[in-house]
């Protein structure tokens, strides 16, 4: 744990995201690596895995403890598909986009993901239960095209089946 006064310098940074104990895990994270700023990918991810995504405020508080360039943390958090700039849904559900994936119908299930969800790729339904998203490449091209859908890795889909569990999820049976 972090001493509330280590903690302070962050807390009055302006923008700072208000201090709970997320902050201060993510301060501790921070600290375990002795600020290196070769830690930035590790801080993100115990950043997003605390806050669900990375705020702009987070990303500059970051930014300032590790002594990097603003860009760089954003540079950074914007290249790996892991990380999100904004709230996701309940659920999540990225198509690969790769040369791999895209060859093999990523286009077509995308198309058909967004038309049975009511979605743009990139966005989140109003009432917050799903994210639809891309990537650029998930390293799954053996198994293309690939989705991940909450988290488990779909090769090999094929659009009627993934509509139809992608339904399932949002309709669970008996809702």
């Amino acid at each position: 744990m972090v001493s509330p006064s280590a903690a302070a310098p962050a807390q009055r940074d302006r923008g700072a995201p208000p201090a709970d104990n997320r902050l201060k895990i993510v301060e501790a994270t921070m600290k375990r690596h002795q600020y290196r700023p070769d830690a930035l990918i590790e801080v993100l991810h115990k950043a997003q895995e605390l806050y669900g995504h990375l705020s702009p405020e987070l990303l500059a508080l970051v930014a300032r403890r590790l002594h990097l360039p603003p860009s760089r943390v954003y540079g950074v958090a914007t290249f790996y598909h892991f990380f999100s700039l904004a709230p996701q849904g309940e659920h999540t559900c990225t198509v690969c986009l790769g040369t791999a994936c895209y060859v093999k119908g990523a286009a077509t299930l995308l198309a058909a993901l967004e038309a049975a969800s009511g979605l743009r790729a990139g966005t989140t339904s109003a009432d917050g239960r799903l994210s639809l998203l891309t990537a650029r490449c998930l390293g799954a091209c053996g198994i293309a095209p690939a989705v991940v859908l909450d988290g488990t890795v779909v090769g090999h889909a094929a659009v009627e089946p993934l509509v139809e569990r992608l339904r399932a999820l949002l309709n669970p049976a008996g809702a």
